[in-house]
């Protein structure tokens, strides 16, 4: 990737195929695109308010990092450093803010850290491990180097998920194997499709990955040994999974629903099933307290679940509030930080929205962030440290079929 102004070049084709999401039935090998433009958008959920408008933002593009053959399809931002997966299966590690780095701005490969097989779908950070889950199954885990001392060394692969001893534990018992496909089995540590999404435990004890297999998997990240896995999670490919603060799991599926899980003597089982949209979810975000889960799909609509309680307290799901709209396509992913809520969308744009303090604000669109000249594909935000009790400043960064990132300074103030 080279360093460019930011602008906005001629618009591109923007088909998206069905590699790189799977928003039609896990089975069928079609393009995408046409469901894309042509999904309702929830006519029967209302809008969340937005005429008590008490913040604005300003907001800028900083730079454009361009590349020639790959765009960026996951993303994740560390202290000072921002992590980047690629369509080609490179990792690349920058700078989280700039001025970038003389050598990043070359267009060469100084900045590639890891390489693995298959596109990179996801990436999370575990304490001085990056872990990255990819097209072509597989799960791995890096040892991240001091930046400052790495002089163009890799960083080192110090696991594949499933781990060998996983793997020679499941070989010869004949009940560690499932069926995954009609006539085909595998033992239940191993996904076969890609893993199209990872996420972490509050404490970072756990880690979760997610399949269009359509099972989701729990990993222990002390040694990365599978503790379980829940097969036949959703009826087709799952797309996105999140975790809340206390321990609920939420994951997104191309069958239009999201489904609650939560542990329950040492497995996980479910609590409940979300039914609200009409086409494939590809994107989940959940606030920091865990008590409002967003979701994006197909349908153009962005849904605001809240948690309700069940009688006593004892069983807890979420329930829809209402939608955010604005976007003409898709959702193709969703980010929190703060009162934010930030989506990238196949229209090409981003929206930043701010949630009201006080429950009949509702929600403020405050930006359209145009610049991109394909769908957005992944996002990632980090904020700084805020002068006052309600402004502040945040870097989002936005990677897109464009084969482009970029890095927008964002200012939020109150009125």
């Amino acid at each position: 990737m080279g360093l460019l102004p930011c602008s906005c070049p001629l618009p591109c084709n923007e088909t998206i195929s069905e590699s790189e999401t799977k928003s039609t039935h896990h089975q069928s090998e079609i393009s995408t695109s046409s469901s894309l433009l042509s999904q309702p958008s929830l006519p029967l959920v209302p809008s969340l308010s937005f005429q008590h408008q008490s913040s604005s933002v300003d907001h800028h593009c900083l730079a454009t990092l361009k590349d020639k053959s790959s765009y960026v399809s996951s993303l994740a931002v560390s202290d000072k450093l921002l992590y980047t997966g690629s369509s080609n299966s490179e990792i690349r590690v920058w700078p989280r803010e700039p001025p970038f780095s003389p050598e990043y701005s070359t267009g060469d490969d100084r900045n590639v850290v890891a390489n693995g097989n298959g596109g990179v779908k996801s990436l999370v950070i575990l304490g001085d491990k990056l872990i990255s889950a990819h097209q072509d199954h597989k799960i791995r885990v890096w040892k991240i180097i001091d930046e400052s001392n790495r002089r163009g060394q890799k960083y080192k692969c110090v696991a594949t998920l499933p781990t060998m001893t996983d793997r020679f534990k499941t070989l010869f018992s004949s009940k560690s194997y499932v069926e995954v496909r009609r006539h085909k089995k595998c033992t239940w540590v191993h996904h076969v499709d890609a893993v199209s999404s990872l996420a972490l435990s509050q404490d970072g004890s756990l880690l979760y990955s997610a399949s269009w297999d359509r099972s989701f998997k729990i990993w222990r990240a002390s040694d990365f040994k599978c503790l379980d896995s829940i097969e036949k999670a959703h009826d087709d490919a799952i797309n996105a999974i999140v975790v809340s603060k206390d321990g609920f799991v939420y994951t997104g599926s191309a069958d239009k629903k999201i489904k609650v899980w939560n542990k329950k003597d040492k497995k996980h089982s479910l609590v409940a099933t979300l039914t609200k949209h009409l086409s494939a979810v590809n994107a989940l975000a959940i606030s920091e307290d865990g008590k409002v889960l967003y979701s994006g799909a197909c349908d153009r609509s962005i849904l605001v679940w809240e948690r309700l309680s069940n009688g006593d307290d004892e069983e807890l799901h979420m329930s829809v509030v209402g939608a955010l709209r604005g976007h003409r396509k898709a959702i193709m992913c969703l980010a929190v930080a703060s009162d934010l809520v930030l989506s990238g969308s196949a229209d090409k744009s981003l929206r930043v929205w701010r949630r009201g303090l006080m429950e009949k604000e509702g929600y403020s669109c405050l930006a359209v962030l145009e610049g991109h000249t394909k769908p957005v594909k992944s996002l990632a935000v980090s904020v700084s440290d805020s002068d006052s009790n309600s402004d502040y400043s945040c870097m989002v960064y936005s990677g897109s079929l464009d084969l482009s990132l970029k890095v927008w300074n964002l200012r939020v103030s109150s009125i």
